[in-house]
């Protein structure tokens, strides 16, 4: 293989001139409520938003004619420390806008409760590793000619009530619609909706076209028009995860439009305006983000056409500097061609370890710096990060200590590192974050338990590549995708998982991991006993001894979960397969 100057990915670079030429070539809108580009630009609350930002450096790479347009909230989701007793206590984001974002001068505004709503931009670049450039257009509210409640709008991700949450959703859909227009982008042929808040950006286009033909009344051809135009990307296996907004609420705040009766027609939808059914309505094409959720989607909603494009991770971000100079050595074109990452099944395993140590030993001494505690490198380390919510069921692992003991004690000796936020309104969830607590102080140093604070992306890329191993727990079938699997995989650390979401796909038994298979009865609703039991039988039985008496066999399956997986579930990939399925029809 001949040796090649490898490109370098770059997640952002300084602000290339918008051209006249630049702006009227870009055929293609991405929009999403959150967008992870790099923590100190916390827009973003965990895996949607994180997603959004490697597939728009994905774009970027592959030189894809795309604009992103997002909100921009000045206090960010929320910075999250954690009290002894696993109490999580929130505090805003603070970070340096005019610092990391370039402002704007093109001014729109929407009308809110009869009143207008000025709406400003920003506007970051992604570049690319040839230097091709995705602008990400972030809009704020947060101007002085607008009253109080209409500034605030700026400040939270996700924060306050229904009211809040269906202002920013109309802010998004149809000031970042009328924002692009300001700003020349005149030649947009697809408008992606990644997840529904954005959906709202159909209402402007249906008025755009009536608009051309003049009249009020929508016509068959306006809503045909605007379907031809829209993609939808639902990420939200369960029906109660999709927002909903009380029609009454929708005609006092934004007004009546004849889209809420047509969708009122099609879905029955007459007391609530359902966000994900106007998506629904008028794309041109619908997916959801792995095959098995396209499958539950699809019998969610089964009067449309669901289609299935499995996510990925964007490559060059997510792999740890030490496997990053591996990978130049032996595989030079991998950050262009991330297909070529199946040739590592050639690399050494020898050279695998030494790279995974390194990135264990960062971890341990990030542990040690933020927490005090002192892990053991030489012990099999377990990691789980996850926002903590109950179907991602952080405690399951934990059902019965005496049983992690004796494994400890028979099998050797495990950590375990935890991290990730519970949703301030959450409850049940934060209530998972003290019982990890509470189950560290219960096993002590038999089987020690840590929990890092304020999971964000900086978080990630220590967390991820530095444990031996990647838990993932969900309660069937609620994990539409899951991505931190694949983070991990770019990493050499195999899963240990149940088969749901992505893993379904990625899952080659003692291959690329592990699958965690519980024997339930089929009338039960509730299968964490059997899924804890098969957890436990997997880790004595076949991981742990793995790990310790067979260890040229371990990293064999690491090296599998690198060039296998990691070959394929990536963003390069996935927004292939966007451009071939979704915006070239």
């Amino acid at each position: 293989m001949t040796k090649q100057q490898p490109g370098r990915a770059r997640s952002h670079g300084p602000l290339r001139p918008a051209t006249h030429t630049a702006l009227t070539t870009r055929s293609i809108a991405y929009f999403s409520m959150e967008i992870g580009l790099q923590s100190d630009i916390p827009t973003y609350s965990g895996g949607l938003g994180v997603l959004a930002g490697d597939t728009i450096r994905s774009a970027a790479d592959l030189e894809v004619p795309m604009v992103a347009v997002t909100l921009l909230p000045r206090k960010g989701y929320f910075h999250q420390n954690l009290d002894a007793q696993g109490n999580q206590i929130e505090t805003p984001e603070s970070w340096n806008v005019g610092g990391r974002l370039k402002a704007l001068n093109t001014r729109v505004s929407v009308v809110v409760e009869k009143r207008p709503v000025t709406i400003r931009a920003w506007r970051y670049d992604a570049v690319g590793i040839t230097g091709a450039v995705v602008p990400v257009i972030y809009l704020d509210t947060d101007l002085a000619g607008n009253g109080k409640q209409d500034r605030e709008l700026s400040r939270h991700l996700y924060g306050g009530d229904s009211r809040y949450r269906l202002c920013q959703e109309y802010v998004l859909g149809v000031g970042g619609v009328r924002m692009l227009r300001a700003l020349g982008y005149t030649a947009i042929n697809r408008f992606h909706m990644n997840e529904g808040h954005a959906a709202f950006l159909v209402v402007e286009l249906l008025d755009e076209e009536r608009g051309t033909t003049g009249g009020r009344r929508i016509k068959p051809q306006h809503i045909e028009a605007v379907r031809n135009k829209c993609v939808f990307t639902t990420h939200t296996p369960v029906p109660a995860g999709h927002d909903k907004f009380p029609i009454d609420m929708v005609h006092k705040i934004i007004g009546k439009h004849p889209a809420w009766s047509i969708q009122e027609q099609l879905n029955g939808d007459g007391d609530t305006l359902n966000m994900t059914h106007l998506a629904l309505n008028f794309s041109n094409y619908v997916n959801g983000v792995s095959k098995k959720h396209g499958e539950v989607s699809q019998a969610m909603f089964r009067s449309y056409q669901v289609d299935a494009i499995t996510n990925g991770v964007h490559a060059a971000m997510w792999m740890a500097p030490p496997f990053q100079k591996l990978l130049d050595r032996y595989i030079p074109a991998w950050r262009a061609d991330n297909a070529s990452l199946r040739y590592g099944m050639t690399i050494p395993l020898q050279e695998i370890w030494e790279a995974h140590a390194k990135c264990k030993a960062g971890l341990i001494a990030y542990v040690a710096k933020q927490l005090k505690v002192k892990l053991d490198p030489k012990a099999f380390t377990i990691g789980f990060g996850r926002r903590a919510t109950a179907y991602k069921r952080a405690d399951l692992i934990l059902r019965d200590p005496d049983r992690l003991k004796q494994i400890a004690s028979s099998a050797g000796a495990f950590q375990i590192i935890y991290a990730g936020k519970a949703h301030p309104q959450d409850h049940p969830g934060k209530k998972l974050i003290r019982q990890v607590f509470e189950a560290g102080e219960r096993l002590g140093r038999k089987v020690r338990i840590v929990y890092l604070p304020n999971y964000d992306i900086d978080v990630a890329k220590i967390l991820i590549p530095g444990v031996d191993v990647w838990l993932n727990t969900p309660q069937l079938p609620h994990e539409a995708s899951g991505t931190s699997g694949m983070k991990a995989a770019l990493n050499a650390v195999p899963s240990l998982s149940i088969l749901d979401g992505w893993w379904i796909e990625g899952c080659v038994e003692n291959l690329t991991g592990w699958a965690i298979r519980g024997k339930a009865r089929k009338d039960a609703k509730d299968t964490s006993g059997q899924d804890a039991e098969a957890l436990y039988d997997k880790l004595q039985n076949v991981v742990l001894p793995m790990f310790y008496q067979d260890r040229e066999q371990y990293v064999r399956i690491m090296l599998s979960s690198l060039a296998l997986n990691g070959s394929f579930f990536n963003t390069q990939r996935m927004v292939q397969e966007y451009l071939l399925k979704a915006y070239k029809r």
